[in-house]
C-alpha cells in the first residue's frame, strides 16, 4: 500500500508550491487535456503557466 494519497503530488505549475488542501484551480490544458493545477496567488497575478506535457504557455 502507498503511503502517499496522490494530493501530496499536486503543486501549482506556475511557482511549485504544494496546494494540497489549498484554495487552487485544477483545469485541463487547452492543447492536450492534461489536468493542470494553479494557485490562488499565481491565478490572482496571472502569472504565466505552462502544460508539463505539451508546453502550451497561458496566462
Amino acid at each position: 500500500m502507498s503511503t502517499t494519497d496522490g494530493q501530496d503530488r499536486r503543486s501549482c505549475v506556475s511557482c511549485g508550491i504544494n496546494i494540497a488542501g489549498t484554495n487552487a484551480a485544477a483545469f485541463k490544458c487547452p492543447d492536450c487535456g492534461t489536468r493542470v493545477f494553479r494557485c490562488a496567488k499565481c491565478r490572482k497575478q496571472s502569472n504565466l503557466y505552462k502544460c508539463p506535457d505539451c508546453g502550451f504557455t497561458g496566462p
